[in-house]
C-alpha cells in the first residue's frame, strides 16, 4: 500500500496556466541552448577514411524495405565534409553548444583496439577545434546506436563481452577528446537502441523472441555505462574536470477523466524508469520486475526474462550520472489492458496508451505536440529522482518538408514555456535545452520522410545545400534576447533568413 501511495502522489498534476508572479517568457540567468545531431544520421562518408562497416551500414543494405523511402545514410547530410559550414550556421544562430556523436566504426573499424584509425580521430578533433574557435561548446555522445557490424556478428549488445569492448572504445574517446570536451554522454537512448533486438524498426533489426534480446541488451548497456562512468572518475576526471551521463528517453504522461495515476506511473517505469531507476534509486523498478516475472510465467518460462542485477552491480550502477540527460518529444495517456481481466497478457507492462484527438500532429504518427505532458514529466523527474540537475539533450518536432515551419515554432514555444514554469515555479533544476535537430537528417526507418531540422537540407542535390527554416530565425531571436518570442510575421522571417544566408556565405 505504501508503494502504491508513492506512485499516486508522484503523478499529481499541477495546473500550468496563469502563474501569478512568474515571468514564463524569460529564461533563467546562465541557461544554455544547443543543437544536436548524430554520426550515422548526418555524417555520410560511410566508407571513407578507413571507416569500418556499422550495424546501420549493414541493416540498410540487407533490409531496404525496412525504411519508409528505401533510403540510407551513405551520404546523409554530408556533415563529414561540411562540418565547418555547420559550425558557422550554429555560430550565426547563436547557439551555445553542439551535441554530436562519435562513430565507433570510424575510430575502431573492426570494433577492437588492435586497429585504431588515426584519421577518424583527427576528423573529430578537427570538428572540436572548429567549434571551440567559434566559441561553441562541444558536447559529445560516445555511442549513438552505431557500433561496428563485426561486433554484432559476435552478438552485439546481447553478448556481455560488449561491455568490455565498449569500455575499450570509450577509453580512447576520453583520452583523445576529453582534454577539449567537458560534457560526455555514454549511450544514447538505450531503450530505443535495444528495440533493435526485438523488431526490425532499427538496426540491427533482429526479431528475437518475447523481449529477451531487448532485456539482455538493456542489462549490458547499463553495465557498460556504469563502467565508463567509473573509468572516467578513476582515470580522467581529475585532469579533465568534465561531466558525464547517459541520454534517457522519456515520454510525458497526461491524465484523462479516469485520473489513473497507477497506469501512468507503470508506463513511465517501463520506459524512462528502465534507465532512471537503476541510476537514481537502484535496480530496475519494482513494478517492472514484478510484471516481467508474471508474464514470463504466463509465456512458459521457468524464470523471468529480465536479468537480475547482483547487489554489487546495483550499487555500482547507482549514482552514475552527473546530470539527467533527458530526451523527450511527446506524451501519452495510459490505461490498463482490458484483456488482462480475462487472463490474457499482451505485454509485459499491461498498459495500452492513447492520444487525445485534439493533440497537434507532426509528420510522425506517434509524435504529438503535448506541452502539458512535458511539464508533467519534468516535475515527475524532480519528485522521483530527488530533483537532479537536468540537461534536456533532445527535444524536437518533425515537419513535412516546408521552410515556413510554423508548427515547429509553436511546438518549441509551448514546450519551452512549460520548461520555464517547471524551473521558476516548481524548482526543477534544468539548465540546458537541446534542439533535435540542427539539420534535416536520416531518421532511421522513416528515412528522409520526417525532417526534424531547423536547417533544411536538399537531399536531391549532391552538394546537400543548407537553407535555414523559419524556426532557425525564431531561435536566433530567442537566444539573442534570452526570452520566448511570439510566432513571427512571415515577411520578417523571410527577411532574416536571407540575412542569415548572406552572413553564412560571406
Amino acid at each position: 500500500m505504501k508503494h502504491t501511495l508513492i506512485l499516486v502522489l508522484s503523478w499529481i498534476v499541477i495546473p500550468h496556466t496563469s502563474c501569478d508572479g512568474i515571468d514564463s517568457l524569460t529564461f533563467p540567468d546562465g541557461f544554455l541552448f544547443g543543437v544536436a545531431t548524430s554520426s550515422y544520421q548526418t555524417e555520410g562518408a560511410w566508407n571513407e577514411s578507413d571507416k569500418g562497416v556499422s550495424i546501420f551500414d549493414s541493416w540498410v543494405q540487407s533490409c531496404p524495405e525496412c525504411i519508409a523511402d528505401r533510403s540510407h545514410g551513405n551520404i546523409a547530410s554530408d556533415s563529414y565534409h561540411k562540418y565547418e559550414e555547420d559550425a558557422m550556421l550554429i555560430k550565426q544562430l547563436g547557439f551555445n553548444y553542439y551535441r554530436f556523436s562519435i562513430s565507433w566504426s570510424r575510430i575502431l573499424p573492426n570494433g577492437l583496439t588492435n586497429n585504431v584509425n588515426k584519421e577518424g580521430i583527427r576528423h573529430y578533433k578537427d570538428i572540436i577545434e572548429v567549434l571551440l574557435r567559434n566559441s561553441i561548446e562541444p558536447v559529445v555522445t560516445i555511442y549513438h546506436y552505431d557500433h561496428p557490424q563485426v561486433l554484432e556478428e559476435m552478438g552485439g549488445w546481447t553478448n556481455e563481452l560488449m561491455v568490455e569492448w565498449y569500455l575499450d572504445y570509450a577509453k580512447i574517446v576520453f583520452r583523445e577528446f576529453g582534454p577539449m570536451v567537458k560534457i560526455f554522454t555514454t549511450i544514447n537512448e538505450p531503450q530505443e537502441m535495444c528495440a533493435g533486438y526485438n523488431d526490425n524498426g532499427t538496426a540491427p533489426g533482429k526479431l528475437l523472441p518475447n523481449m529477451v534480446g531487448y532485456y539482455l541488451c538493456l542489462h549490458n548497456v547499463l553495465k557498460a555505462h556504469a563502467k565508463a562512468y567509473h573509468m572516467y572518475d578513476d582515470e580522467f576526471r581529475a585532469s579533465q574536470n568534465g561531466l558525464i551521463s547517459i541520454n534517457n528517453p522519456c515520454s510525458g504522461q497526461v491524465l484523462d477523466d479516469s485520473r489513473d495515476t497507477i497506469s501512468a506511473d507503470t508506463s513511465f517505469q517501463f520506459y524512462c524508469g528502465m534507465v532512471g531507476h537503476p541510476i537514481y534509486i537502484g535496480d530496475y523498478p519494482p513494478i517492472v520486475k514484478e510484471r516481467v516475472a508474471l508474464v514470463s510465467k504466463y509465456l512458459g518460462y521457468h524464470k523471468s526474462r529480465l536479468p537480475t542485477f547482483s547487489p554489487k552491480w546495483i550499487s555500482y550502477i547507482k549514482g552514475t550520472a552527473d546530470f539527467f540527460g533527458l530526451n523527450s518529444y511527446t506524451s501519452e495517456i495510459a490505461h490498463p489492458d482490458p484483456d488482462e481481466a480475462r487472463g490474457i497478457y499482451n505485454s509485459d507492462s499491461g498498459i495500452i496508451t492513447t492520444h487525445k484527438p485534439t493533440w497537434h500532429n507532426s509528420s510522425i504518427f506517434w509524435l504529438k505536440s503535448v506541452p502539458e505532458g512535458f511539464g508533467n514529466l519534468l516535475r515527475k523527474i524532480k519528485v522521483d529522482y530527488n530533483n537532479p540537475l537536468v540537461f534536456v539533450t533532445e527535444n524536437g518536432f518533425p515537419d513535412y518538408g516546408e521552410l515556413n515551419d510554423i508548427d515547429r515554432i509553436n511546438y518549441f514555444r509551448s514546450y519551452l514555456e512549460e520548461l520555464i514554469i517547471a524551473v521558476k515555479r516548481d524548482g526543477c533544476r534544468i539548465s540546458r535545452y537541446t534542439i533535435w535537430s540542427l539539420l534535416d537528417n536520416w531518421e532511421f526507418h522513416f528515412g528522409y520522410t520526417t525532417p526534424f531540422g531547423i536547417i533544411k537540407v536538399d537531399f536531391n542535390s549532391p552538394s546537400r545545400e543548407r537553407i535555414p527554416k523559419s524556426s532557425a530565425y525564431w531561435w536566433k531571436e530567442v537566444i539573442r534576447t534570452h526570452r520566448l518570442q511570439d510566432v513571427p510575421n512571415i515577411n520578417v522571417i523571410l527577411a532574416n533568413i536571407e540575412s542569415v544566408l548572406k552572413s553564412h556565405h560571406r
